[in-house]
């Protein structure tokens, strides 16, 4: 009766101890999800260079992709709340989610980065295309998409030949 009473009080203490960020990037992941899957059936097959197909099996079923959270391998998170640590290794991309993905935004720009960061995994390092891609399903799905203005000419992707939707 003790052994079982100290077990019910472990696990009631570790849900409570257990962070947040493991469960964040599934909403954010769902949200992405949800918007792509919304928007799939107006977006043109190859989209800003992107293979349709393999985007849906990474984002959908997880595939070349491993997701990392906790860790910070390519010690970029100072920079960002996500990112893609290209190349692959064993065909597989670490989708790495940083301490900001978790705490600054609010669900909608997590799931923005999470289609933008996908993007990565299957086309590349471009973040214009990337950023095109993502506004294009978000517009495609709701009608708009989260203003990118900032992020758009920082990254110079107004000579890049990559467009926001219109």
């Amino acid at each position: 009766m003790q052994a079982a009473m100290r077990y019910l009080l472990a696990v009631t203490l570790l849900a409570f101890i257990t962070p947040v960020t493991a469960v964040e990037p599934q909403r954010a992941i769902s949200g992405a999800i949800q918007l792509f899957e919304a928007a799939a059936p107006q977006l043109p097959r190859g989209l800003h260079g992107v293979d349709l197909g393999r985007y849906q099996a990474a984002l959908t079923q997880g595939e070349g992709v491993a997701l990392v959270t906790g860790a910070d391998p390519a010690d970029r998170c100072a920079r960002f709340a996500a990112y893609a640590l290209l190349p692959p290794h064993n065909g597989v991309v670490q989708l790495v989610f940083c301490p900001r993905f978790h705490t600054g935004g609010n669900d909608a720009l997590r799931a923005l980065t999470v289609l933008h960061e996908m993007v990565h995994v299957v086309a590349g390092p471009d973040e214009c295309r990337a950023m095109a891609f993502a506004a294009a399903v978000e517009q495609a799905a709701s009608g708009t998409y989260t203003p990118v203005d900032a992020y758009w000419r920082a990254n110079r992707c107004d000579v890049s030949g990559f467009s926001l939707p219109r």
